[in-house]
């Protein structure tokens, strides 16, 4: 038989002695009931006691246990919780520092100088119309010619334009021999039209050839939208577009519409952007046409086209300067307009390319307005050319300024093209 050995403690002992004791005052008769009664208790107790303590033991090594496996788990977990942690943190420092460039740019003025914009105007400017300040307001205006509709000469915030009247027009430069090919081989065209709020529909059309007086070749319209261009057949198109909704409304705005053609090549900019750019143009361009759809009144002004020229490098070498009339500013100042990047950016490229290059750069004006206030006006347009080239990264001790007013014309000042060939920047070799 089989010992039961229970482990108890002083305390539990204690207990069982004092029972004992107690039995022996214990009158006889109930001593045996008493006593049985008593020991079973003392038995169940220490029974119990064990059964709870073994029931202790056994939890906490349970316990024990399930923290170690539930640690090992934790370190697991732990590990990608830091590592997705670490991640969303530089996501987080990303998106933070994205932001935060995103306002600073937000905050930053716009600086527009139209690096993309390789537009070159043509060297000999033989049609010009702005129109003229003297035209009389509600006339036809006298440098075109008119096939259909209806077109005046109006006011626009204080700067006179040709407006094409609601019902739409069509209108040619009025020009001598206008019947023959009046484009030569490279040429450039430049007009601002204007787009309307109510106009997200409107277009204008540009034909290359003269409908009055010369036959349709193969070349095909231009179309001008608010927000792109196209150019070609139904069945051939040349798309450019900035948006691919035609109906999106725009805010109201002037658009520059520059074109280049050089012996075929074709390419057409809106604003500072090349949208249209084609190696091969099918037909030959012979003259210009201009239409605006009807429904509204819509205007243009600064029509210019210009015989194309001699490369930049090729003129300071046969001539030891480049006369540059595609440099323009605001009227009676010396600040730049975005169109003028195009010269001042080839410029920039040449001067980089030929470090052996230093270049005076002189104002010229045509002879409208006083001699003095024409001297100091050229002057301070060469400085602002100079300043700008200087700001692009051209070395200071490469360039100086000067101006000379009207006072040395190279063409006549009796017509708006002549005017125009005399307002011009020239970069002379030094």
């Amino acid at each position: 038989m089989k010992t039961l050995h229970i482990k108890t403690s002083s305390k539990h002992l204690f207990k069982i002695l004092l029972v004992f004791s107690l039995l022996i005052t214990i009158p006889q008769f109930s001593n045996g009931q008493i006593l049985k009664r008593l020991k079973k208790k003392a038995e169940d107790k220490i029974e119990r006691e064990a059964e709870k303590r073994a029931e202790k033991r056994i939890n906490t090594k349970i316990d024990n246990e399930y923290d170690k496996a539930e640690d090992a788990i934790d370190g697991k977990d732990k590990k990608k919780t830091d590592s997705a942690s670490e991640e969303t943190k530089s996501k987080k420092t990303d998106s933070n520092q994205n932001k935060k460039t995103s306002a600073e740019t937000k905050n930053e003025k716009p600086n527009v100088v139209w690096s993309k914009f390789d537009f070159i105007p043509g060297d000999t400017v033989i049609f010009e119309d702005g129109p003229s300040i003297n035209e009389e307001n509600g006339e036809f205006p006298s440098r075109w010619d008119l096939i259909e509709g209806g077109t005046e000469v109006a006011e626009f915030n204080g700067t006179p334009v040709i407006m094409f009247l609601d019902d739409g027009a069509e209108i040619i430069p009025y020009l001598k021999n206008s019947s023959e090919d009046y484009l030569p081989e490279v040429f450039t065209i430049e007009m601002d039209v204007w787009f309307g709020e109510e106009q997200a529909f409107k277009r204008y059309w540009i034909e290359f050839f003269d409908k009055k007086n010369q036959r349709r070749g193969e070349t095909t319209d231009l179309e001008l939208y608010p927000n792109g261009l196209e150019y070609g057949s139904s069945n051939k198109r040349y798309p450019g577009r900035e948006n691919v909704n035609w109906g999106v409304i725009v805010e109201p705005a002037w658009r520059h519409i520059s074109i280049a053609y050089t012996k075929g090549k074709f390419k057409v900019y809106m604003d500072d952007t090349r949208l249209i750019n084609i190696p091969h143009l099918e037909g030959n361009p012979t003259g210009i046409t201009i239409e605006s759809e009807s429904g509204s009144y819509t205007y243009i002004k600064n029509i210019r086209i210009a015989k194309g020229g001699v490369k930049y490098y090729d003129r300071v070498l046969s001539e030891g300067k480049i006369i540059v009339n595609g440099i323009k500013f605001d009227i009676n100042k010396a600040t730049l307009k975005a169109e003028s990047m195009g010269p001042i950016n080839t410029i920039f490229d040449l001067m980089q390319k030929q470090p052996e290059l230093n270049f005076s750069v002189e104002g010229h004006t045509d002879s409208d307005g006083r001699d003095e206030a024409n001297m100091e006006l050229s002057k301070e347009r060469g400085r602002a050319v100079m300043t700008k080239l200087i700001e692009m990264g051209i070395s200071a001790n490469r360039l100086k300024s000067n101006g000379y007013g009207e006072s040395m014309p190279i063409d006549n000042n009796s017509s708006p093209e002549g005017k125009a060939n005399n307002r011009r920047v020239e970069f002379v070799k030094f």
